[in-house]
């Protein structure tokens, strides 16, 4: 698998944790900001994933 692929996955995963923080922000704010942290791992990874 390219590096490119594996980028694009971890932003598409990224995403998707994004979007599970808009849900449950209102109704459980503990799991949203897990979410959230797990998303910015997930970006945080693709950047280095690309660079290196």
């Amino acid at each position: 698998m390219s590096k490119e692929v594996v980028a694009v996955l971890l932003l598409a995963l990224a995403g998707f944790l994004a979007g599970g923080v808009y849900s449950t922000w209102k109704t459980a704010k503990f799991i949203a900001v897990a979410l959230g942290v797990a998303a910015l791992l997930a970006i945080g990874g693709a950047v280095a994933w690309l660079v290196g």
